[in-house]
């Protein structure tokens, strides 16, 4: 096991085995490659953060967009030549999506960006930000509204 101190988790003991490798970095962050996929919760399944293990003061959270808009479907052109950092893609259920999120003071200017969502290879430990070529998917989508609708709809089934 090896530590870290992080800025929001504070010092994590973290299996290096678990790292996941963004070859390319994170637009706007490329000397940033390796990073951890993080839970807050055993619970939660909803939010994560990508926690960088080569600056604790660098994460990202991220989202579980298809507990939120099941229809979500990002269009990847799974033949471009980028999509090899990905590493051998056997089956496309070792593939994980998620969306990065922005969580203001406000938190109700909640936003997600759809049009760019992360892809990690689970079974590769590969990782990359894609841009998906659906014309209708935003950077900035406002999910606060989405994510009350569906944990009252939750709560009604409860």
């Amino acid at each position: 096991m090896q530590k870290l101190l992080t800025r929001h988790f504070g010092e994590i003991e973290y299996d290096p085995n678990k790292i996941i490798t963004f070859p390319q970095g994170i637009p706007g962050f490329p000397t940033h490659n390796q990073f951890l996929l993080m839970s807050g919760d055993e619970d939660e399944d909803t939010f994560f953060w990508l926690q960088s293990t080569t600056d604790g003061e660098v994460a990202f959270t991220l989202m579980d967009v298809y507990k939120v808009l099941p229809d979500y479907d990002p269009k990847v052109d799974l033949d471009f030549n980028e999509m090899k950092e990905l590493g051998e893609v056997e089956s496309l259920t070792s593939l994980e999506i998620y969306n990065i999120v922005v969580i203001p003071e406000y938190v109700r200017h909640m936003r997600v960006n759809l049009k760019a969502p992360i892809v990690i290879n689970t079974e590769a430990g590969l990782g990359m930000q894609v841009v998906c070529m659906n014309e209708n998917y935003p950077i900035r989508f406002m999910i606060f509204e989405e994510l009350e609708r569906v944990r009252n709809k939750l709560r009604e089934t409860q």
